[in-house]
């Protein structure tokens, strides 16, 4: 049972209230920001709690079962609150929330009523609608192997064992001609053959989305990168970036490409559907599997 501090019950139970909900926000990014739904702003835990954006939240609901507990928090966009640029580049992805219940007139009485972290972010015009997902919600990521033909680790990472910062693998650039909003032209793939760095991931290290990653859908041994999600602000003439090889994750691909067959996590001969509905044909060699 969650304990409440004597002082808040006390307050609670006078049936008069000075109530007031606030959202603290901590980005991956160390980024730490805090809402209100009063009307003055707030101070609590080295934490100012503003009241620009007028953010409203659902009503919270808690189980007793593992399944995850999921509400909102809605409110306005505003520069120097939360930014409708920082929401589209992606910034707030996963960001950890904590939700409390304070008594405005003495903010040192106060509840933590719940923690999560933000999922699926909308727009709409000047506003914003976030999606809290409870701390159960971890339960429901896949942990462990996948039996599947593809590799189930990236590329890159310690269980793969390929180092990207190898020359072959990694290159530098700058966009030099816009395309649209997800595709533009760039230096540094004259070395490399076509679809290279599909799959890969670009880091921008210079303009309005320095510090972003994104994933490489094609590229072209002449430059023309196209890439899978609209970067989260402008792309311009000029932005450089580091962008690693991809990989598609086949068997064929971990062989030929990053010669790393040893370390390859998939199961490449298991039997698929084909196999399963196969029957024998009359000329074929029916062995029953057997070799010779």
């Amino acid at each position: 049972m969650r304990a409440v501090d004597s002082n808040l019950q006390a307050h609670l139970d006078t049936g008069a209230t000075t109530l007031a909900t606030c959202w603290r926000i901590t980005r991956r990014d160390g980024l730490v920001l805090g809402f209100t739904d009063h009307d003055r702003a707030l101070t609590f835990d080295g934490t100012m709690f503003l009241p620009d954006t007028g953010a409203v939240g659902s009503a919270l609901s808690s189980s007793a079962d593992l399944a995850a507990d999921n509400t909102e928090i809605e409110g306005a966009l505003s520069t120097s609150a939360l930014s409708g640029d920082d929401l589209a580049a992606g910034r707030y992805d996963s960001a950890e929330v904590e939700i409390f219940r304070v008594n405005w007139a003495a903010p040192a009485q106060r509840l933590l009523l719940k923690k999560g972290v933000i999922g699926e972010v909308k727009r709409e015009g000047e506003a914003f609608r976030a999606e809290l997902r409870g701390l159960s919600h971890a339960l429901e990521q896949p942990v462990g192997r996948v039996y599947q033909r593809l590799c189930d680790v990236n590329v890159g990472s310690a269980k793969c064992g390929v180092d990207l910062e190898q020359a072959a693998f990694k290159t530098s650039g700058a966009v030099t001609a816009l395309r649209d909003a997800q595709s533009f032209a760039a230096s540094g793939f004259s070395s490399f053959e076509d679809g290279w760095f599909a799959h890969g991931l670009l880091t921008w290290t210079s303009g309005a989305n320095a510090g972003l990653k994104a994933h490489v859908k094609t590229q072209t041994q002449s430059g023309v990168i196209s890439l899978w999600l609209p970067a989260g602000a402008a792309i311009d003439i000029g932005d450089a970036f580091t962008v690693t090889a991809g990989c598609d994750k086949r068997f064929d691909t971990c062989r030929s490409k990053f010669s790393n067959a040893s370390n390859f996590r998939g199961f490449p001969f298991m039997p698929g559907n084909d196999f399963a509905v196969s029957y024998p044909l009359k000329g074929e060699k029916n062995t029953g599997g057997k070799l010779k």
